[in-house]
């Protein structure tokens, strides 16, 4: 059975004459009669009455009918969802995302903007440090990243999303925060203890900051290490030492906490949007587009 058996049947059950349904269709009468009484031998039941002066379903043709709209409604759904997802309308996102990607505007805009644009497409988020993000997409459990900058195997590509300035981050009550309301440079903390991810989590700024203090003429002390940019805010609170985290964390409110920028000429930190070369599916690429629109704003 076909397809344009049940539309010429659907086309005659509708205007139940022959030569209406066959204008509708495109088609002559004589062959449109043929093919409807060829679909009645292969169904294996009369499917219209048909006298000299009208034509009538059937008790079978009237069943037939509402079976036959379903099939090609289904069709129809099956085409349009292989479309949408052709146009990226349709699926799955797995974007793998640093802890302080969030914080950035532009992202969030992004991330709400996108499922506004495209409401189909299921968005699974996940969180993880800058050396995962680019594990996952190379081992191909994420199709997109957002990380901090980390040195990068030949399979993936990366584009610069923004840049932002990195902070010191003090308790309220050390003596550099009243004199250092117009920034501060890394030095002035070289004798301090500094709370810090651990060189394992691979969050891309632990190279960043003892490059920027061998700049300054001193090594870091890390008296404390944690893996949650809001734990170590909250270690700062508590008198535990300094850290140097990017400016989009200053939106953390936290009693206790000052934020101060470094005024060190390289203390700037970038995000990057890493994916595999040569692999974009159309909803990877329609995200991509939205969310270098967006922090280009």
């Amino acid at each position: 059975m076909e397809l344009r058996h049940l539309r010429y049947f659907i086309a005659v059950a509708e205007e139940l004459h022959f030569g209406r349904a066959a204008q509708v269709l495109g088609i002559s009468q004589p062959p449109l009669s043929q093919q409807i009484q060829a679909l009645e031998q292969e169904v294996g039941a009369r499917l219209f009455e048909r006298t000299n002066r009208r034509v009538e379903l059937s008790e079978a043709g009237r069943l037939f009918l509402h079976e036959a709209r379903l099939v090609l409604a289904q069709v129809d759904k099956a085409a349009d969802v292989a479309r949408r997802a052709q146009l990226g309308e349709l699926g799955e996102l797995k974007i793998g995302f640093t802890s302080s990607a969030p914080f950035n505007s532009s992202i969030p805009q992004a991330i709400f903007a996108f499922r506004q644009a495209f409401p189909a497409v299921h968005l699974n988020l996940q969180e993880m440090s800058s050396t995962q993000v680019a594990e996952s997409l190379v081992d191909e459990s994420i199709q997109v990243g957002l990380m901090r900058p980390l040195p990068l195997p030949d399979s993936l590509s990366m584009v610069e999303l923004m840049r932002e300035p990195l902070v010191a981050v003090l308790n309220a009550d050390h003596p550099l925060v009243h004199s250092s309301e117009r920034g501060l440079h890394l030095a002035q903390l070289a004798e301090e203890p500094f709370v810090f991810f651990p060189r394992s989590y691979g969050s891309g700024l632990y190279a960043q900051l003892l490059n920027l203090a061998r700049d300054a003429g001193f090594s870091p002390h890390f008296a404390q290490e944690a893996g949650e940019a809001m734990t170590i805010i909250g270690l700062v609170a508590a008198g535990l030492g300094v850290s140097v985290l990017p400016a989009s964390y200053q939106r953390i409110r936290i009693d206790g906490v000052v934020y101060r920028t470094l005024l060190d000429q390289e203390a700037v930190t970038a995000v990057w949007l890493v994916q595999r070369k040569g692999v974009q599916t159309p909803m990877a690429q329609a995200f991509v587009e939205l969310l270098t629109r967006k922090a280009a704003v």
